[in-house]
């Protein structure tokens, strides 16, 4: 199968096929990680506009470096230095990139579907790098590569998703990609970020971390938003991190050596004990260099590098 989309906007939409693809050609840009030079001509020319209404240096960084080590040019707007601050919408910023024909645009925006409306507007690809509470696909991929990585295939695993489930798009994205790839997953959380909603997902749900441990190839602590418990969502980080927080204890219950994740940054001692962090099961750091890897492997196939190779 060939690669024919232009736009990588919601992790629902794509088939098992096309994440594999994603991954298979990921495998070679990761190699190129490594090397002493690491800089490809592949697309030297092409212009990769980096559009970020949202503070996220993680993200912004790793499509920056994905871009550069591919070759091509890239502009960073950054909201606070843009017109946007002076009122101007999101059709006259899309107006005005079309006029500085660029061939990808990746978007962080706080309202969900602006990544959708962008690509409808543009001629140039679209890559959403996250919009509002809806999705975040390059993390989900970067996630599942991650963890085939070490798994090979996630068919029949047991992963557990922990924490703010309700406001993270991470979470909305890697259901999809595991469900799609026949993962068993397992949201867990308090109640409060756990509404009735979530059962929609179609996956299993529960307040009760302690129950789930035994068994799992993966759990995946999700980034604790700390305005939650401003807003009364809950009662104190210390009884959140007694419940729901990663322990060496809890690790070893799994009975498994189980695979450590987080999206980051992490809140050490909230979401996860700091030894398990650094734990020689935690493969936190290794996400971020899956980050780079699985952003340019999407890259070069949205600019037409094709599937079947990767230009050395």
């Amino acid at each position: 199968m060939g690669w024919t989309r232009k736009d990588i906007l919601h992790m629902e939409d794509l088939k098992p096929s096309e994440i594999q693809i994603i991954i298979n050609t990921a495998k070679p840009m990761k190699e190129i990680l490594s090397r002493t030079v690491k800089k490809l001509p592949t697309f030297r020319g092409r212009s990769v506009y980096n559009l970020f209404f949202e503070s996220s240096t993680r993200t912004r960084t790793s499509f920056e470096t994905a871009a550069k080590i591919l070759g091509a040019d890239t502009t960073s707007l950054a909201v606070a230095q843009s017109s946007v601050n002076k009122g101007e919408s999101l059709l006259d910023t899309v107006r005005t990139l079309q006029a500085m024909k660029p061939d990808l645009v990746v978007i962080r925006h706080s309202s969900s579907g602006a990544a959708h409306f962008l690509a409808k507007e543009l001629k140039a690809g679209v890559i959403n790098a996250g919009d509002g509470q809806h999705e975040h696909p390059t993390q989900a991929l970067l996630d599942l590569f991650t963890m085939q990585e070490h798994l090979g295939s996630v068919e029949g695993k047991k992963i557990l998703l922990v924490g703010d489930i309700l406001h993270s798009r991470v979470a909305r994205s890697n259901v999809w990609a595991l469900k799609a790839l026949g993962a068993e997953v397992v949201l867990v959380g308090p109640p409060t970020l756990l509404t009735p909603e979530i059962k929609s997902w179609g996956v299993k749900t529960t307040y009760h971390l302690d129950e789930e441990l035994a068994g799992a190839d993966v759990i995946m602590a999700l980034r604790l938003q700390l305005e939650r418990q401003k807003a009364g969502l809950l009662p104190s980080l210390r009884e959140y991190s007694q419940l729901y927080g990663i322990t060496a204890e809890r690790v070893q219950r799994t009975g498994k050596k189980t695979l450590i994740m987080h999206p980051g940054p992490v809140n050490r001692g909230v979401e996860i004990e700091s030894s398990i962090v650094n734990s020689s099961q935690s493969v936190i750091e290794e996400q971020v260099t899956n980050g780079v890897a699985v952003r340019m492997a999407i890259m070069y196939l949205l600019l037409g590098g094709g599937t079947n190779h990767v230009v050395d």
